[in-house]
């Protein structure tokens, strides 16, 4: 059985989307590769569109928790690379579609000037505690 508490300190700024504390107790950790918007077959979805690619990530995310027995309520984790922070709101709002928005889960965003091919726009990798 898995213990996870998200937690929101008050002396800590009050987050937008995302938890500042997530503590795990028990179960496995599974920890996802940073997922871009490939489908099964290696092609792009979503070529210069950030909602479309963002919605594959997840769908990609969903597969990888499936596949060890999990799902987006077991995430405690996500990093973020994005090469415009500026569209975030897009982002949230897929992601909202996906995990629990009243305990989401601990969220980094880093913006960055390149991913591992320039046809990428979004990349997410995540940490999820599954109970043993």
């Amino acid at each position: 059985m898995t213990d996870t508490r998200f937690i929101n300190p008050a002396t800590m700024p009050s987050p937008r989307g995302y938890t500042q504390v997530v503590e795990t107790a028990g179960g496995r950790t599974i920890y996802i590769a940073g997922q871009v918007a490939m489908d099964a077959a290696g092609n792009l979805v979503g070529a210069g569109d950030l909602a479309a690619q963002t919605r594959q990530v997840f769908e990609n995310l969903k597969a990888a928790l499936e596949s060890v027995g999990g799902n987006f309520s077991h995430v405690v984790k996500f990093t973020i690379f994005m090469l415009n922070v500026s569209q975030v709101q897009i982002v949230r709002d897929i992601r909202d579609e996906y995990v629990n928005t009243q305990s989401p889960p601990a969220s980094t965003l880093v913006g960055v000037t390149a991913l591992f091919r320039p046809e990428y726009v979004i990349e997410i990798e995540a940490i999820a505690v599954i109970p043993a």
